[in-house]
């Protein structure tokens, strides 16, 4: 026995729900099977899900039929037969009968799929092989005509109960096929669509917590610049007061030091004047953070400026044993920016490099006029000739020291990173000068990166647009050596 209650089945957790005929069946590939059992029986088919719907049917009518249909009388009880077999209570999943006024008849069987029913396949209708004349409850219908319903009467289907029942069990057969491969389609829709909707659900919950977690970092960054801001001013104030007694100790204001006294105060003057650099440094790290440090900009010659900032690092060189050198054309273009911070960048670089080259070793400033393409050319392959070329100055800061790995090069540029991080390195600072460095260039519009330099070394390459497309040569010819 079976009943027309829906079949739920929520497969894996899927929220499928109640299955319906329509969800598990291609209406096209129904139809088509629909016109195969047609041409092969000739009975017609309708296939009809629990809600109504017809999702399949025989594509023409009996004559029959057709002419009945043409009277309002007729339209009128054909209507009602096919309700009334379309609400037929099918108890049985063998199907059973209902009869016409035509003498014909309907064989329904229901579709079944796990356990319940989700639609029902009508035969029909179709006259028994004895079925001769004309029956009376089909002439009691107004405006039908007696002598064109015997004559047509003949071209209706038939088939014994027996074909019928052949027919509706192979129908039932080739639904199953139908309906299971429906139904494994529809599960690996729902199953695709259900991994997506949990992929999303998964992916927006990581959004959520790297927003949290990404505003939390930038509280946190500003906790840490404000923190180094406050405490860099409070250390710089008494730092300034040994600094300045210590020199005037220095210069016997206090009276003659003995010859380990003044020592002693000379490594104090020493380190007091480190300390006070590392804690500019942080000052000014916090203000470039925090978008506060002042910037006087004019027109600036890169020579005096590279020339200056190799005077400021000389004595750390020939103390070292490293040649350093400078090199600037007389035909440079000016630079748009402040020559006090330019001239912190290119400090910056050369204590660096000076730092990482050994004795005999050699630093090279080198500055060059160059274009290049301003961006917004567009991406057409014309347009590239036609974009229009910005004029750059370009310094090279080369050095033939330990060099820098390729895969740290752009980690340098960071905060308080060293590629040595080792409690026991060579080398000292604090990582700040060369993140320094890269903001105040990028401040004055620039770009700064590193290569390689073969066989041994680094080279910092910091390229600045010049003041004005045209600008006139900065000064003279600049080639300076510190031995």
């Amino acid at each position: 026995m079976s009943d027309e209650r829906s079949v739920d089945v929520d497969a894996l957790g899927l929220g499928l729900g109640p299955l319906r005929l329509e969800d598990l069946v291609d209406r096209e590939a129904m139809r088509g099977m629909v016109g195969s059992i047609e041409q092969v029986f000739g009975m017609p088919v309708r296939i009809v899900s629990n809600s109504g719907v017809s999702l399949a049917s025989s594509s023409r009518e009996a004559p029959l039929c057709a002419m009945i249909n043409e009277e309002p009388a007729g339209r009128r009880a054909c209507g009602a037969i096919v309700s009334e077999v379309k609400r037929l209570r099918v108890t049985s999943s063998e199907g059973t009968t209902h009869g016409c006024f035509t003498g014909a008849r309907y064989r329904v069987v229901p579709i079944e799929y796990e356990g319940g029913t989700i639609g029902r396949a009508i035969l029909g209708p179709y006259l028994p092989p004895a079925a001769e004349s004309v029956p009376d409850t089909l002439l009691a219908i107004e405006g039908v005509d007696p002598a064109r319903a015997a004559e047509l009467l003949p071209h209706m289907a038939r088939a014994t109960e027996a074909t019928a029942e052949t027919v509706a069990k192979h129908l039932v057969a080739v639904l199953d096929v139908i309906l299971w491969s429906g139904h494994k389609a529809l599960l690996t829709s729902k199953m695709h669509i259900a991994s997506i909707r949990e992929s999303y659900r998964e992916l927006s919950e990581k959004n959520a917590a790297l927003e949290q977690a990404y505003e939390r970092q930038q509280e946190l960054d500003k906790l840490k610049s404000n923190f180094l801001a406050t405490i860099s001013h409070e250390l710089r104030t008494p730092l300034t007061s040994i600094l300045g007694y210590s020199e005037m100790l220095v210069g016997g204001i206090a009276g003659e030091l003995t010859g380990p006294q003044l020592d002693f105060v000379q490594i104090i003057h020493s380190k007091s004047d480190q300390l006070l650099k590392l804690i500019m440094s942080l000052l000014d790290l916090s203000k470039l953070e925090s978008g506060t440090v002042m910037m006087r900009r004019s027109d600036v010659a890169i020579g005096a400026v590279l020339a200056e900032a190799a005077s400021t690092v000389a004595p750390v060189a020939t103390k070292k044993g490293v040649t350093l050198t400078v090199d600037a054309p007389a035909d440079l273009p000016l630079v748009l920016g402040d020559p006090e911070r330019l001239r912190q960048v290119f400090v910056n670089l050369g204590e660096n490099a000076i730092k990482f080259t050994p004795t005999g070793g050699t630093v090279q400033m080198v500055a060059r006029q160059m274009a290049t393409e301003v961006d917004g050319g567009g991406d057409e392959p014309g347009m590239v000739l036609l974009a229009p070329l910005r004029q750059m100055v370009e310094v090279r800061v080369t050095d033939t020291g330990i060099g820098i790995p390729a895969a740290e090069r752009d980690k340098v540029f960071d905060p308080f990173y060293q590629v040595d991080q080792s409690s026991t390195r060579e080398h000292g600072g604090t990582g700040l000068g060369l993140s320094i460095v890269k903001r105040l260039v990028e401040a004055h519009h620039g770009t700064v990166h590193i290569e390689g330099h073969e066989p041994t070394g680094a080279v910092f390459v910091v390229r600045l647009p010049a003041s004005r497309p045209s600008s006139p040569p900065s000064h003279g010819a600049i080639s300076v050596r510190f031995a």
